[in-house]
């Protein structure tokens, strides 16, 4: 098979390095791909949301395959686009993606088939939700209902941030469109959780779950990322934890869906808080996740191109997905000033020096006359799987630290927990 990935970053790259080694992939193209994928692939300088030249891309290298990384593109209907014209793609319709692109169709979808989630309310008119928003108890959660980089969510702990944030969204418009509409929730407490699983629209299979790290700085303090590093699957998971987000979160949604008439195919992605009364949702995505992507793949023992197929034709109940028992962890090594104004083009050296056995996922790396410089504000994740997580984590400090270029900065407490 001829395999296209879409996406740039260090999601789309571990995706790439794992359906290169099928031996049912016979190449592999990625659109646009990065400095890391350039190795593995080859690089089409297309950008993920212009479908006529994907198209084209897709017809003119006989390719059999289509996997989407980025939210983007599937919001944008890039699964329909290629459907209606016969070819094989994983990941959601448009539609089907508004479970991330619009979190009051998430929200009024967990609301009718009783899926547990914070309180709240959405609203499309700045006076209304003022008005609600006065009568919550801090902290506070505003969100824009739609997509905004991941950066859509404010946390507030005071009135005035509370306010500021709405105002932010709805009236100076910093979202864009996506604050047209905002939803004003109740703040959950508890262990915050990554929660994955493919689906064909009628059955799912879990993958391991994953913790991120969203803070730029040591200690959850700074401000938000798209995600300084992750390890999994947590110390704390059981098959009882399992159990219970299956039958009262995954399972529901996926029937809710098919209930609504949505054929949903690729993967639901649900970021989860475990509170005292239990598992409840913060969000849904529709794609992978980053950086969970780099922890998690790392642990797949089955072939990926099997349980994409399967997704795709609607047969997944009859394929068997096995897990490697290991302790994954990685890190991000970002752009100094991230996630505020960095410089780009830094020259990256280290690279050789780097252990076989660690995984370097770029993300915001290109080539420029044959040299690697940076070119985003996450770099690129450095991963490593281990017998148990001080293993993994120290391969991957040992290995962080060969890599270098001017203003590079990561967190050093990434899965670093109280026992060890």
């Amino acid at each position: 098979m001829k395999v296209l990935v879409i996406g740039s970053g260090g999601r789309e790259h571990a995706l790439v390095w794992i359906l290169k080694s099928s031996p049912r992939v016979s190449a592999i193209f990625a659109a646009p791909g990065n400095g890391g994928t350039a190795a593995l692939a080859q690089n089409l300088d297309i950008e993920p949301t212009d479908f006529p030249r994907l198209l084209e891309a897709v017809l003119s290298n006989n390719i059999d395959l289509v996997v989407v990384g980025p939210e983007g593109p599937l919001a944008a209907g890039i699964a329909d686009e290629f459907k209606s014209r016969m070819i094989p793609v994983f990941g959601p319709s448009r539609v089907a993606a508004q479970l991330e692109s619009s979190k009051s169709f998430a929200r009024d979808l967990m609301e009718k088939y009783a899926i547990p989630c914070a309180r709240g309310k959405s609203f499309t008119d700045y006076a209304a939700a003022k008005a609600y928003l006065a009568e919550q108890n801090l902290p506070v959660v505003v969100k824009a209902d739609g997509l905004a980089a991941g950066k859509g969510v404010s946390v507030c702990s005071s009135w005035t941030e509370a306010e500021t944030a709405l105002a932010n969204m709805m009236e100076n418009k910093i979202f864009g469109e996506a604050g047209s509409k905002v939803i004003i929730e109740e703040c959950l407490t508890g262990q915050e959780m990554s929660y994955l699983a493919f689906t064909d629209g009628k059955t799912f299979s879990a993958m391991p779950p994953a913790c991120d790290y969203k803070r730029v700085f040591d200690g959850n303090q700074g401000p938000n990322t798209g995600g300084m590093g992750a390890y999994s699957p947590p110390p704390f998971f059981d098959r009882q934890m399992s159990a219970l987000i299956d039958a009262t979160i995954m399972g529901p949604m996926v029937c809710a869906l098919a209930s609504e008439g949505i054929d949903y195919r690729g993967v639901i992605y649900a970021g989860l808080m475990l509170t005292s009364e239990g598992p409840k949702v913060l969000e849904f995505n529709a794609r992978f996740g980053d950086p969970e992507t780099q922890v998690i793949l790392p642990q797949l023992k089955s072939d990926l191109v099997d349980v994409i197929q399967a997704v795709v034709d609607g047969n997944l109940d009859k394929v068997s997905i096995e897990w490697q028992k290991k302790s994954c962890v990685t890190v991000v090594l970002a752009s100094g000033g991230y996630p505020g104004d960095y410089k780009k083009g830094l020259p990256i050296r280290g690279l050789e020096y780097v252990d076989a056995d660690v995984n370097l996922f770029h993300a915001g790396t290109k080539l420029v006359d044959g040299q690697l410089v940076t070119s985003g504000g996450r770099v690129m994740a450095v991963t490593a799987c281990g017998n148990n997580f001080a293993d993994a984590r120290g391969q991957v400090y040992y290995n962080a630290i060969k890599i270098k270029f001017d203003g590079a900065h990561y967190r050093s407490d990434i899965a670093l927990f109280k026992s060890q």
